[in-house]
């Protein structure tokens, strides 16, 4: 049966998961667990913050999450994006919605793996203060990346933050998530909320660099191209 362990490598802190059936292996990989004596591990940096938080909720809610990683259970990105909208109600926080859930949102024929956001610095930390019950992941203070921040929450589909992206991000052509997009950003209108997301031509020059024919091809229909 799968169990966890909370453990101390030096200036690392590992959320160990044991016996792990190998048909999971290969979902856990794709976020980031790596092999370790006794199982697979998530590591983060001792100086993160929220971490008993973090483990007591990866306690509980691991193998459901790698469930979802692994196809077998629905990952309801709408849920999981309500469910963060009503946690964060009436908040001062500065956050948009990028990637694929960006263009869910305008109802365009995506289905979002997960829901990835950028914020500041201050709104990286205080997500993890209104997710008490589904943060997976403690706040991770990033070095030699793209931001200074990254946290990660689970509410029946993945919740990721950028927090400070950096300028450098949008050098050699702008991203969906930096300061170009920030500085940038339309409102749309989803299930009673106003969203912020990055606009629909800069999210077709990024799925074109990235080489993602049908998207790029869907934002085009959408941009009436």
């Amino acid at each position: 049966m799968l169990s966890t362990e909370y453990r101390t490598e030096g200036n690392d802190v590992l959320f160990v998961v044991r016996d792990l059936p190998e048909c999971y292996h290969a979902a856990a990989s794709t976020v980031g667990f790596e092999a370790v004596a006794g199982g697979l591990a998530r590591r983060f940096p001792a100086e993160s913050l929220y971490l008993e938080q973090a483990y007591r909720n990866f306690q509980r809610l691991v193998q459901e999450y790698l469930q979802a990683e692994a196809g077998e259970r629905h990952k309801r990105w709408d849920v999981a994006l309500e469910a963060f909208l009503g946690a964060i109600q009436g908040q001062d926080l500065d956050w948009f919605l990028v990637g694929s859930a960006g263009l869910a949102v305008r109802g365009l024929a995506v289905t979002p793996g997960d829901i990835d956001l950028a914020t500041d610095a201050a709104g990286a930390r205080r997500l993890a203060e209104l997710l008490p019950d589904a943060l997976i992941e403690p706040i991770i203070p990033v070095t030699g990346w793209i931001c200074d921040w990254w946290g990660r929450a689970y509410l029946g589909a993945r919740v990721e933050w950028v927090g400070d992206v950096h300028a450098s991000v949008d050098s050699p052509e702008p991203t969906d998530f930096g300061p170009v997009a920030a500085s940038r950003l339309d409102t749309v209108h989803w299930r009673g909320h106003s969203l912020r997301v990055p606009p629909l031509d800069l999210m077709l020059a990024v799925s074109e660099q990235r080489g993602l024919v049908e998207r790029a091809a869907l934002i085009r229909s959408a941009l009436g191209r």
